[in-house]
């Protein structure tokens, strides 16, 4: 398994799984967008806390999608006899201080949100964050979404020069 993560390909399987539930009622529902929200905020915040590598979010991230792959690889081996399929993990980039700030927003945003919400909404979180979080270590994922850690960077340097107009 991958040292940084532990990230291997039963642990993914297992993501998928998790964003299939949440996806397949939305789908197979009225398909309102707005029904997406929760499960799409959780995402969010679990693909960005992967870029957060020297903090909390970031070790939590790893810790998700190490225990998600413990969990498969053990479930794989005991069903068909197998070992574990490694793979590898990559970040999307890097956070300069204020884009940690918008990152520590999100999820502050979030976990308010978490807090206010129902049984059914509250576990639509948690889902996206974890599939978000291991799905954002794939290589493949991780090129894809590199806008997402460049995006809070911008915001960030955006409120800093917002808050920095005038000054001497």
């Amino acid at each position: 398994m991958n040292a940084a993560t532990g990230l291997s390909l039963a642990g993914v399987a297992v993501a998928l799984a998790i964003a299939w539930a949440n996806f397949r009622p939305w789908w197979k529902g009225g398909r309102d967008p707005k029904a997406l929200l929760p499960y799409g905020a959780g995402w969010l915040l679990g693909s960005l806390s992967t870029v957060c590598a020297g903090g909390a979010l970031g070790w939590g991230a790893a810790g998700i999608a190490g225990l998600l792959s413990k969990t498969g690889d053990t479930a794989v081996g005991s069903l068909v006899g197998t070992g574990a399929a490694a793979l590898a993990s990559h970040r999307m980039g890097a956070l300069d201080p204020a884009g940690g700030v918008v990152v520590a927003l999100v999820f502050f945003v979030v976990a308010l949100v978490f807090k206010l919400s129902g049984k059914l909404d509250r576990r639509r979180i948690l889902g996206g964050v974890i599939t978000g979080a291991v799905l954002g270590f794939l290589p493949g994922v991780a090129a894809q979404l590199g806008v997402l850690p460049d995006t809070a960077n911008l915001v960030g340097a955006w409120a800093e020069s917002l808050g920095n107009k005038g000054a001497v």
